[in-house]
């Protein structure tokens, strides 16, 4: 720091606490920015950063399908909630080679402990790092990285075709989630990808948030 041995100096937070070896665990963490002055009540000679990382709290998941699909217009707003997880399968059968299957089974019985939704597809299936990627608000499937649709980086949107089933319903990569939190509490997903032998399920619920 340029610092001569006969200049005496301090360190401190950004809310202007000296550290000392009292309380240096206390308040010197990862990630935390710390001032080298002369006196604790030095100006600062010039405009300084600071980086803020946080975790959005779950209610930005939770409750944003409610507040989607009540805002959207119609009266019964269901329908699309189901298409969104259609879009899902849609998607994954894309490339299918033989007979592309998708089923939605309502099931009101205790085989999943409280009635559920389920969309089941014989599609290409996804890893684990995939699964992960779905689960992340607001990360488009034509923009994850090391994602099937990766080569779709340079995706332009058709033009609006009625009933037409483009798998283009949750290009800014809300829509499934949207969707799962309007219709339940929790979602649970299990695939194996086509090449490999690995199942992997991932669950996200609000009960668990």
């Amino acid at each position: 720091f340029g610092i001569a041995t006969d200049e005496n100096f301090v360190i401190t937070t950004t809310n202007r606490k000296e550290i000392t070896e009292h309380n240096f665990s206390e308040l010197v963490q990862d990630g935390v920015t710390l001032y080298l002055l002369q006196s604790v009540d030095q100006m600062l000679l010039s405009a300084t950063k600071e980086r803020i990382d946080f975790l959005p709290h779950y209610d930005t998941l939770v409750k944003s399908g409610m507040y989607e699909y009540y805002a959207s217009e119609g009266q019964n707003p269901l329908p699309f909630a189901l298409a969104e997880l259609i879009d899902n399968s849609l998607s994954a059968t894309s490339r299918n080679t033989g007979i592309r299957s998708i089923q939605i089974k309502l099931l009101f019985d205790d085989s999943q402990g409280k009635p559920a939704v389920a969309v089941i597809d014989n599609g290409r299936g996804m890893t684990s790092k995939q699964l992960n990627n779905w689960a992340v608000y607001r990360l488009s499937k034509f923009t994850r990285q090391g994602d099937f649709e990766s080569d779709h980086s340079g995706y332009v949107r058709p033009l609006p075709v009625p009933r037409s089933l483009n798998s283009d319903i949750s290009y800014f990569g809300v829509g499934g989630k949207q969707a799962v939190f309007f219709v339940g509490q929790s979602a649970r997903m299990i695939s194996k990808p086509a090449e490999s032998q690995d199942v992997h399920e991932l669950v996200l619920s609000k009960e668990d948030f």
